[in-house]
């Protein structure tokens, strides 16, 4: 009997944590939900790919390719020298993938990252590349 209250609890508790993401903690979300989905593709380039699903379509995108050049980690030294390397210098290649879902009138219903790489200023190139932080108004 305390086996069956003990796994009802764990399911409750495991059900409980199956939440979606609210849009507002995604920034590409929040900021081409309910657009055009030409307005993104005049923007950013022509889709890859395009499929019909009978009440819209759903395009894979992939584009913002850039390389930056990553300097080399050292760890802190001592007297104001440098220490030892702790990463070296090389390249990273950016890009981002994306699958936008529309509705027949060609409005985005969701877009989803499929393709993603750490980016320059945080953990999501395609965040930082789609929906850059506008600056505050002063």
């Amino acid at each position: 009997m305390k086996l069956r209250t003990f796994a009802a609890a764990g399911l409750a508790i495991a059900l409980a944590g199956c939440t979606t993401i609210p849009t507002a903690a995604d920034p590409i979300s929040s900021r081409w939900v309910g657009q055009s989905a030409g307005k993104f593709f005049a923007a950013y380039g022509p889709p890859l790919t395009d499929a019909d699903t009978g009440s819209g379509n759903v395009y894979t995108w992939k584009g913002g390719y850039k390389t930056v050049n990553v300097p080399a980690k050292y760890a802190d030294g001592t007297e104001g020298k440098r220490g030892k390397q702790i990463s070296p210098a090389r390249k990273q290649y950016l890009r981002c993938q994306v699958e936008i879902t529309t509705n027949a009138d060609y409005t985005i219903r969701t877009i989803r990252v499929s393709g993603d790489i750490p980016g320059v200023n945080g953990p999501s190139y395609c965040a930082e590349f789609l929906a850059p932080a506008q600056p505050a108004a002063q």
